[in-house]
């Protein structure tokens, strides 16, 4: 699955899907143990794919926020992120 299908999926599917990638990593990992998995890289590309997902969950998380964040916080927080940090007084020897 590439992630530009994961991106177009909806946030509820994709957390549905979430939770069926980490169960079956959790079957893989049990049939490595038991010595019967037959693929050993099906566990590195269900680990990527459930990296994947959560990405993208988080962005969707934080563009959220940031359109439900009020524009006085907005304001407020580009003050303080444009003011210059103070030097630290060095001794001299």
């Amino acid at each position: 699955m590439t992630v530009k299908e994961i991106r177009e999926k909806e946030t509820e599917h994709l957390t549905h899907e979430l939770s069926e990638k980490r169960k079956h990593l959790f079957a893989l990992r049990s049939q490595a143990v038991t010595e019967k998995l037959e693929d050993p890289s099906q566990i590195g590309k269900t680990r990527k794919e459930i990296a994947q997902m959560m990405t993208i969950l988080r962005q969707r998380e934080i563009e959220k926020q940031k359109q439900s964040e009020p524009t006085e916080t907005k304001a407020a927080s580009q003050t303080t992120a444009t003011k210059a940090p103070k030097k630290k007084a060095t001794a001299k020897k």
